[in-house]
């Protein structure tokens, strides 16, 4: 089991937990007795079954600054989080063309009052992140429910306040989680929606209504379970505190039982049984295709990552499961039996029937549970994306129970498909030539990217901009894109973890030839050197248009190219 820089034997608070306050032993809650935490105030500190009468010291150290280092711990950058670093400018999400610029707003917006995304409410947003970007990212993980769980058991098990519907998988997860959210909310539910990661501004991680809260209301939500946190922190036999991503999903949780939501959408960061959103129990799991990813933690085959993810099978649930391999199929359904859930599965109770592509998307016949659901217009590109929408459409089925004799009104099915918005995920940003951004960061996905830029585009010279995170399989995702760009601009993303520019310019050669290799450090002298590519021509017969640039390789590279082109976080 990994453990925190800093932390030891003796707990986070080091030496000063050994001390015994007057009047006897200070009772230490222990996470694997949720009933330890009982008697607490609001303020975290001891409740009226405390003897020695003391109030809680509000200026005590917190236990995650100590263990990640104090000031030189962490590294810090507003929206960092495991995957996702966005540094620079912090997208306006108000402000007009003609707004007065404003120091701390790089997009021009001035102070109002009362503006929750606001400088005033941006500073607060910022202050949160600092201190919790020196917790654990999502990539450093101590595998265990035992935090989370002491954590909305402070809170008052905020998660069991709504339904959820559970998705997990290695493609497909973030996509098929707006889509739910975007047809229950056309049924007239209020929808909370959790994802993971961000691509511009970690805001876009807890939605309602469809659209991420406030900056405001993020840093309010951390300042209301702060105090639970630390009592978490400070029971931790082994040094190990909250992880940020758990930190986040508790005030998920929070948010969408303050709203209050009719209905959670709960997108599994990594894994499944151990992820921190698996302390709710979902009536419909829903599992997108299972690939190969983070194998460090999930294990070197797709059959131990599918034993992993199909944790979110819960007892009498329904699991609505995408095509799978066979061995990850067997591995699902042995879950749903094991647990005595309904299991409907896509090419056999569900599914694609017709597909065709539209000016901006494409025009679908779907085989649903309850019936067929024809002349459904899906804004978003590629065959994955129609089965992403097959699966959501039985998700949702299955959440109305809906059947054979019960089908969903066809008119809001289409609505709900009509109004999905799917940030980075082959977005256009630029029209001429055409910039396409995609957070494509594995084989996988990489992959049906590029079968969809075959299947539904006709580039005349198409220039990808490609920067990819260490821990990924670059060469993979190189290889994937290869057979459909004539050219490779190879550069780094603002994150740590960014491939250096000489290792992922060397996987480019050797798959490209050195000859359609071209590096720049910069994302966005990158983006301008792949438009430079395709508006040239040594024929001067051949038209310049029709050329198009592919930013892809990273959820950070494409969140940066987004804001680039001045995309608001959505």
């Amino acid at each position: 089991m990994p453990r925190g820089e800093g932390g030891g034997p003796e707990g986070p608070f080091g030496a000063e937990e050994s001390e015994e306050p007057e009047g006897g032993p200070r009772r230490r809650p222990d996470l694997a007795d949720p009933d330890s935490f009982a008697g607490v105030d609001e303020l975290g500190g001891p409740g009226d079954e405390e003897e020695d009468g003391t109030e809680p010291d509000l200026d005590a150290p917190d236990a995650a600054y100590t263990v990640g280092g104090g000031s030189r711990g962490g590294i810090g950058g507003i929206g960092q989080l495991g995957d996702n670093l966005a540094l620079g400018p912090v997208p306006d999400l108000v402000a007009g063309a003609d707004a007065e610029l404003h120091e701390l707003d790089d997009e021009g917006s001035t102070e109002q009052p009362g503006d929750e995304n606001g400088p005033e409410a941006r500073r607060a947003l910022m202050a949160v992140e600092t201190e919790l970007n020196q917790r654990w990212p999502e990539t450093k993980i101590e595998p265990s429910l035992a935090r989370i769980q002491a954590l909305v058991t402070l809170l008052g098990e905020p998660q069991r306040g709504y339904p959820v519907l559970h998705v997990a998988g290695t493609n497909g997860k973030g996509s098929v989680t707006r889509m739910i959210d975007s047809l229950l909310t056309r049924m007239g539910l209020r929808v909370g929606r959790y994802t993971s990661p961000h691509l511009q501004l970690v805001t876009e991680r807890i939605a309602l209504d469809g659209l991420p809260i406030s900056a405001a209301r993020y840093a309010e939500l951390f300042e209301d379970i702060a105090p639970y946190v630390a009592m978490v922190d400070g029971a931790s036999e082994d040094g190990v505190p909250m992880s940020k991503f758990e930190v986040l999903t508790g005030m998920a949780f929070a948010a969408f039982s303050d709203a209050p939501a009719e209905v959670a959408v709960l997108e599994a960061g990594m894994g499944g049984a151990w992820d921190a959103t698996n302390v709710a129990d979902g009536q419909v799991a829903v599992l997108t295709p299972i690939g190969l990813d983070h194998t460090d933690y999930l294990g070197p085959t797709a059959v131990d990552a599918a034993r992993e993810k199909a944790g979110i099978i819960k007892p009498g649930s329904v699991a609505v499961l995408a095509e799978q391999d066979t061995d990850v199929l067997n591995v699902l359904l042995e879950r749903a039996v094991e647990v005595d859930a309904a299991v409907a599965r896509a090419g056999s109770e569900f599914g694609v029937l017709e597909r065709e592509v539209a000016v901006g998307g494409q025009l679908l016949k779907l085989q649903g549970l309850g019936g067929v659901y024809d002349e459904i217009f899906l804004p978003l590109h590629g065959a994955h994306q129609a089965a992403n929408a097959a699966l959501a459409l039985a998700a949702v089925e299955a959440f109305f129970g809906a059947g054979k004799d019960k089908q969903l009104v066809l008119e809001a099915v289409r609505e709900g498909f009509a109004e999905v918005t799917n940030p980075g995920r082959l977005e256009r940003v630029r029209a001429a030539p055409a910039v396409m951004v995609d957070a494509a960061h594995n084989p996988m996905g990489a992959r049906a990217l590029a079968a969809t830029v075959t299947d539904e585009f006709a580039f005349r010279r198409l220039v990808a901009v490609v920067g990819v995170l260490t821990d990924k399989d670059a060469r993979g995702i190189l290889e994937a894109l290869e057979p459909v760009v004539s050219d490779v601009v190879v550069t780094r993303n603002s994150s740590p973890r960014s491939m250096p520019l000489d290792e992922l310019a060397e996987l480019a050669s050797a798959v490209f030839g050195e000859e359609r290799v071209l590096a720049d450090p910069d994302l966005g002298t990158a983006i301008e050197t792949a438009i430079g590519l395709v508006e040239q021509s040594e024929d001067p017969e051949e038209p310049l248009s029709g050329g198009g640039v592919l930013v892809t390789g990273s959820v950070v590279t494409a969140g940066e190219a987004r804001t680039l082109f001045g995309k608001e976080p959505a």
